[in-house]
């Protein structure tokens, strides 16, 4: 019996860094959402994951954090809604030609 009850609270230890860290992930992807927002950007106009380091590189998505240890990436991807570009071209720079 005392067997079976240190496996449990063993196997219980070993699930709290792991659920602290997504607790942790999401805390830091509150922060940044806030500081985003409060620079100007409309909520709606752009999205924070949390992937892995080796899902990181994701075309028009920016690494702006990371958390869990530095084994997880935030990714800052720009949305169609809003006056912002998707492809990171900024409106200034639309339709003119670079001088030669």
């Amino acid at each position: 019996m005392k067997h079976s009850l240190w496996t449990g609270v063993l196997l219980c230890m070993a699930a709290v860094p792991a659920i602290a860290a997504q607790n942790s992930c999401e805390r830091v992807k509150s922060q940044i959402e806030q500081r985003i927002i409060q620079n100007g950007v409309p909520e709606s106009g752009f999205t924070l994951s949390i992937v892995p380091n080796d899902q990181a590189n994701q075309p028009d998505a920016q690494v702006v954090g990371h958390c869990a240890n530095d084994t997880q990436k935030i990714l800052y991807t720009r949305t169609a809604s809003g006056n912002y570009p998707v492809s990171g071209e900024s409106s200034r720079d639309a339709g003119t030609a670079e001088p030669q």
